[in-house]
């Protein structure tokens, strides 16, 4: 019987000795947003979900940004931030063609980046960088709302710095 668990034991190291080592660094990231995490926060009952996933070379960010409740979107991206500190934008995830829009529920962009936006005030240049901040914690997605009827910020539909935001993990 001794010889047995032996046996397995010395098998299982040697398999784990030749296998692969399993990466430390996480390759998908999450943002779950809503208005309460805005800096000011926003009463909205609008709601969202950023999923990244780093592609197998390091050099691909895809994303999928999924919203509910929301009226009048006009932009969502990744914005280089701590917790409760605004921060300039990084990464455009979506760009509307105007204001006032309507009501979106669903899938509201999905695609892949392969790059920062150039210029950018976070001094992000690659995808590399993006990364290195999310697993620092310091990025955010933020999803822009305007109804394109002034004064702004007047409610829900209406948020042109951001309705809802979500810190990425």
């Amino acid at each position: 019987m001794k010889r047995a668990i032996i046996l397995a034991m010395v098998t299982a190291l040697a398999f784990g000795a030749v296998a692969p080592a399993a990466s430390a660094q996480p390759s998908s990231f999450r943002a779950v947003l809503s208005g309460a995490d805005e800096v000011p926060a926003r009463d909205t009952l609008a709601r969202g979900v950023a999923t990244l996933m780093v592609g197998a070379e390091g050099t691909e960010l895809r994303f999928r940004l999924v919203v509910a409740n929301i009226q009048n979107v006009v932009a969502a991206h990744i914005h280089c931030g701590a917790v409760g500190v605004n921060g300039p934008v990084g990464v455009t995830l979506f760009v509307a063609a105007a204001p006032g829009g309507g009501r979106t529920d669903g899938v509201l962009a999905e695609g892949t980046v392969t790059a920062a936006d150039v210029g950018n005030a976070c001094e992000w240049t690659d995808v590399a960088s993006v990364v290195a901040a999310i697993e620092s914690g310091n990025t955010y997605v933020n999803v822009h709302t305007n109804d394109g009827i002034g004064p702004i910020n007047t409610g829900p539909g209406d948020f042109p710095g951001g309705e809802i935001r979500g810190q990425v993990f």
